[in-house]
């Protein structure tokens, strides 16, 4: 990956739930195994809303407009040592902005196949156990004990 290609240490996590209660995750094609929520890097100039809102239409094909809820949350994790070759050299830590959309019932998602290969709409404990990152699980609990007010 060259210098202009890296990746920003910034991005834009969104859990997609519904108003009954079925949260989105989606299987990555790598690492094997792992499920999470909408997740994506801040290109260059772009706000963690901006890249919320492209994030969600790239990866499910959903139209996230005026529905994205800022969580006014972000938090700072340790990028695993697997994707740090992304980043620029050094770089160790991301910066994570959490996102909320909350649609009315169950959709059709179209996946990216470069990224996804399945996805599945589950309770919230459900898809907090199945997501393989803890900033996601603590996201998804976040949305489920604010989702009535959401």
């Amino acid at each position: 990956m060259s210098r202009t290609e890296r990746k920003r240490a910034q991005s834009a996590l969104v859990v997609v739930c519904t108003r009954g209660g079925d949260f989105l995750l989606m299987r990555r094609t790598r690492p094997v195994g792992f499920w999470q929520s909408v997740t994506g890097s801040l290109a260059p100039g772009e706000t963690p809303r901006h890249a919320a809102v492209r994030e969600v239409w790239e990866e499910t094909g959903l139209r996230a407009g005026g529905a994205l809820i800022d969580l006014r949350q972000s938090v700072l994790f340790p990028i695993i040592p697997a994707w740090r070759h992304r980043y620029a050299p050094n770089v160790c830590f991301n910066r994570e902005y959490r996102f909320a959309l909350v649609l009315d019932s169950r959709r059709l998602v179209r996946l990216n196949p470069r990224e996804h290969l399945e996805y599945r709409w589950l309770p919230a404990r459900e898809a907090a156990e199945l997501t393989g990152s803890w900033t996601n699980r603590e996201t998804i609990e976040t949305v489920e004990a604010r989702r009535a007010w959401l």
